[in-house]
């Protein structure tokens, strides 16, 4: 294996000067807070959950019916939770990844290939009307490998991606070297118009404008307490006043939902995320890095990396932490051990980097589910969805819109998507659930050490339709 667990004296001292804070946020166009929500409100539709999927939906929303009332509350601020704490890769597939949706879906597997790009196309040509200033690429990505049997996996890939159409080709080393220059990748595939790049913090702070010059009315620092549905209407509770809305939508992503039906299959585990200072014109030279395609890994634990507009990497991934009873919190977001641990196979990746400092390290939680794809809970006025396994900066404008044809009883063409229809299994209960996350974790970290031989334990939940490959 190429990248070690035990930290490296060089990537410990790369450290020196971090400071533990959101590359993304660490910007002076931060918008200013909206005020909490003091008194007793009524709305047609409440979006509960500022991140991307909430934004979208309230957007959508207004679009749909400019004279419905909607109110969006948000229990700190909005987009400070994973939408700023990602990437910034905008991906156009809807299934995490066409293999899973191939795996999983494949009666309905072009129809969502063709959704997704859509949807894509869509996020772009709205960052253009609203003339939002996020620094969209449309650069693509590179997905590389390791070892050898990476790049045989990756190259299956490529033909089942061709053979449906997508634009995506095999890189051999080198092809890969004379765009980004990392010695030890040994083939990469090139998906060209499905990836873009994006600052997320500005996408969703533009989303914030757009919402509150459409009419949408915003509450930060609005935690929701308790909701109940009635005859004809939902009471939500919040510390300081009770909204009664007519729908209720929820896009609380890896924090508690207050329904169970959400909570029992939405697994949080913290990712990792390293930002260097700016590189220098030799630096850059150096990697030979002089497009702004996003890079991913193709091992199980894999690293994702991107150039930013002032020519900085963002280096992330690898390791997914899970805590005991879906722990989420602000004092998980710091975990040096694991800073140490990427900023050491940043430098095994990019040794003519030696030297280098980190300025940001933060964490985030991320939504997964059992199945890595998206999932929608419809009761009666509310709905939620949930489940977008780190790919939601993309896929949360086409869930938000589907969330809306649930709640407004429309039999559109994606409602009537398997995907819809379906939930994904439930994890099981604490102590079982911390047992299954470890014993999975151990067994994809084994598997990428023994060239992808994957155990009796991997075999099991791969027969189960589990799929723990990501």
């Amino acid at each position: 294996m190429l990248f070690s667990d035990t930290p490296t004296p060089a990537g410990e001292r790369a450290l020196r000067d971090v400071r533990y804070t959101t590359l993304w946020l660490d910007d002076q166009q931060s918008p200013t807070p909206f005020e909490s929500l003091t008194k007793d409100a009524s709305c047609d539709l409440l979006v509960v959950g500022g991140g991307f999927t909430g934004l979208w939906t309230a957007i959508l929303a207004k679009q749909r019916d400019p004279q419905r009332d909607v109110v969006l509350v948000d229990a700190g601020r909005i987009a400070e939770g994973g939408s700023s704490r990602n990437g910034g890769f905008v991906h156009a597939s809807l299934t995490h990844g066409l293999s899973n949706g191939v795996s999983r879906y494949p009666d309905e597997i072009e129809t969502l290939i063709r959704l997704g790009n859509a949807n894509l196309d869509a996020i772009r040509e709205f960052v253009r009307e609203y003339r939002i200033d996020c620094d969209w690429r449309d650069s693509g990505e590179l997905e590389y490998a390791t070892q050898f049997h990476e790049a045989r996996d990756i190259q299956a890939r490529v033909r089942e991606a061709q053979t449906l159409g997508e634009d995506q080709r095999w890189l051999s080393a080198d092809q890969f070297r004379s765009r980004v220059n990392a010695p030890h990748v040994v083939g990469a595939a090139f998906e060209a118009t499905s990836v873009s790049m994006v600052n997320p913090a500005r996408l969703a702070w533009g989303l914030r404008r757009v919402a509150s010059e459409l009419g949408v009315r915003m509450h930060e620092f609005t935690a929701v307490t308790r909701m109940k549905s009635g005859k004809d209407s939902v009471t939500v509770t919040t510390p300081h006043a009770t909204i009664t809305a007519q729908r209720v939508a929820l896009g609380t992503n890896a924090f508690r939902s207050p329904l169970s039906a959400v909570r029992r299959r939405v697994l949080p585990v913290y990712d990792y995320v390293l930002a260097t200072e700016p590189l220098s014109a030799e630096q850059l030279q150096a990697i030979g890095w002089d497009g702004f395609e996003g890079l991913k890994g193709a091992g199980n634990r894999f690293h994702y990396a991107r150039r930013t507009a002032d020519n900085r990497i963002l280096w992330g991934g690898y390791d997914a932490v899970y805590h005991w009873g879906n722990k989420v919190g602000p004092e998980l977001e710091r975990d040096h051990a694991m800073f140490a641990k990427l900023s050491s196979h940043f430098l095994t990746m990019f040794p003519q980097l030696a030297g280098i400092r980190f300025t940001h390290a933060w964490g985030g939680a991320i939504d997964t589910c059992s199945r890595f794809i998206p999932f929608w809970v419809h009761r009666g006025p509310v709905a939620a969805v949930a489940g977008f396994t780190g790919l939601g900066v993309g896929s949360s404008r086409f869930a938000a819109g589907v969330m809306l044809d649930l709640l407004d009883g429309n039999n559109s063409e994606a409602t009537r998507l398997e995907i819809v229809r379906t939930l994904p299994m439930p994890f099981p209960p604490e102590p079982f659930r911390t047992v299954v996350v470890a014993l999975t974790r151990w067994s994809l970290a084994r598997a990428d050490a023994r060239g992808g031989k994957r155990n009796l334990w991997l075999w099991l939940l791969d027969r189960l339709g589990l799929g723990f490959d990501s």
